[in-house]
């Protein structure tokens, strides 16, 4: 379900309708205000006749008229009207499916998210974000202790999804290689693969059991295991590719206030990851327009966002960020397919 969708079709006459479809495509296509003299001709109407059903279109918010212009151009609610109502969105061009298949291959969690970033803003020209699996949806599937100097240790998380975690701990005892060694052979099998909140749970179960039951040894391994998940914060990656193509749009370029407030919006990843998580909660394809991302709080940006999925589980999420004039039918099915792609190469083991 679409955020915000507004009322049913219906409330417009089939005419009105039509022209407004006409406006949102021309506007999407030039970037232009869009005048009666470009709409009549497609539907043999009189330029008064046009422009009496765009008067009532601004009546009723789904267009707007520029200061400098006798045009018209599609509000935020004009958009999303014609992305719920009008848009046919079908499979993505023999092409662009070709080369997401080509592309989105079975790799290391991080060059998987780079790769699709920069494969979405390639097909689309605009901001591509992939959101990297949450802590609290990761699912730990091994961990290797390795001796540096100085009783230094590295701890190396690796995730069921290939996501590799170095965690540099030192331990107030003296560790033989031996030790290490036993250590993380004990602490995989009394891992398995669990989320942080059971990892923590399990930890504090070992650690209240360790004095009557178990030896210095093992002893030891709790507590490496304590500081290499314990008391951390696992900060979730963010991967965008293609900021600048907003350089691109006329609205973004000429205005540097603009500019400078959606690049700072595209800094704070704590604005991107709550609206990726949105696109989480809904578990489907999910198209923010304008105001109802509140991502940057600025008009004129979109964002189009999927999850991705490991088995019955939901990672993470893909997206692409762009004026609000996107070609929502070409963008909605490259950014669906790429989803899906990137799901089928992190199939449950």
């Amino acid at each position: 379900m679409l955020p915000n969708a507004p009322a049913p079709e219906d409330e417009l006459p089939a005419r009105d309708r039509e022209i407004l479809k006409a406006i949102v495509q021309d506007f999407i296509s030039t970037g232009e205000p869009v005048g009666s003299q470009a709409i009549a001709p497609r539907y043999d109407l009189s330029s008064a006749t046009v422009r009496s059903a765009m008067a009532d279109l601004e009546a009723l918010g789904y267009l707007e008229k520029p200061h400098t212009s006798a045009g018209r151009i599609p509000t935020d609610k004009g958009f999303r009207l014609y992305v719920d109502r009008m848009l046919r969105v079908r499979s993505p061009v023999p092409r662009d499916r070709e080369r997401i298949e080509r592309s989105v291959q079975p790799a290391p969690l991080s060059e998987l998210m780079s790769g699709a970033s920069r494969l979405l803003h390639e097909l689309t020209h605009h901001a591509a974000v992939v959101m990297a699996p949450s802590p609290e949806r990761t699912l730990y599937k091994r961990i290797e202790f390795v001796r540096l100097r100085e009783d230094r240790v590295l701890a190396i998380l690796v995730t069921r999804a290939g996501l590799v975690q170095n965690r540099l701990i030192t331990p107030d005892f003296p560790l033989a290689p031996s030790e290490l060694e036993h250590a993380t052979n004990l602490v995989n099998e009394m891992l398995g693969e669990l989320t942080l909140e059971r990892i923590y749970s399990r930890l504090e179960e070992e650690r209240s059991a360790e004095q009557a039951l178990y030896d210095e040894l093992h002893r030891k391994t709790i507590t490496l295991a304590r500081l290499a998940f314990e008391g951390q914060r696992i900060e979730q990656e963010v991967v965008i590719e293609g900021e600048a193509s907003f350089l691109d749009e006329r609205s973004f370029a000429a205005d540097v206030e603009k500019m400078r407030k959606l690049f700072a919006s595209l800094a704070e990843k704590d604005r991107l990851l709550l609206v990726l998580r949105k696109a989480i909660e809904g578990r489907d394809i999910q198209i923010f327009i304008g105001a109802e991302s509140e991502f940057s709080g600025l008009h004129g940006v979109s964002l189009v966002a999927a999850p991705y999925e490991q088995g019955d589980g939901i990672l993470g999420a893909i997206a692409v960020i762009g004026p609000t004039r996107m070609n929502y039918a070409h963008v909605i099915p490259v950014v669906e397919y790429t989803a899906r792609r990137v799901s089928s190469t992190l199939v449950a083991p």
